[in-house]
């Protein structure tokens, strides 16, 4: 075989190599670490204060009023376990909403995933 036609045929298989990594790199590296998940922390606490005030008012019996307490603990206490947990589920950083200037491509709202962790089964 002719020294220019290997020379040629290592180049082309180092060029492709050295792209394929690079693509790899950006695809599984580099666009999951610039995504930020965005929450509103605001919305989701306003709208179960909403629903824990409205069965309370609501409520005709100290059972009903207990129950309502009890669900208001249960999201007091599953609140901060789920903002712990959505940075590992979505391999992200995440922040509240309001501390975002403006949406970006990289942006990600969490705010339902947020609300679904919460609610009572």
């Amino acid at each position: 075989m002719n020294p220019r036609n290997i020379f040629i045929a290592n180049t082309l298989v180092s060029l492709i190599t050295a792209g394929g990594g690079l693509l790899a790199y950006d695809r599984l590296v580099i666009r999951p670490a610039r995504t930020i998940g965005v929450v509103d922390l605001a919305e989701v606490y306003r709208a179960k204060e909403d629903e824990f005030t409205r069965r309370l008012t609501a409520a005709h019996s100290e059972e009903e009023r207990q129950a309502t307490l009890q669900m208001a603990r249960t999201f007091s206490q599953r609140l901060p376990v789920a903002l712990e947990n959505l940075p590992a589920e979505c391999g992200c950083l995440v922040v509240l909403k309001a501390s975002v200037a403006g949406p970006t491509p990289y942006t990600v709202d969490l705010t339902a995933r947020l609300r679904q962790k919460v609610e009572t089964p």
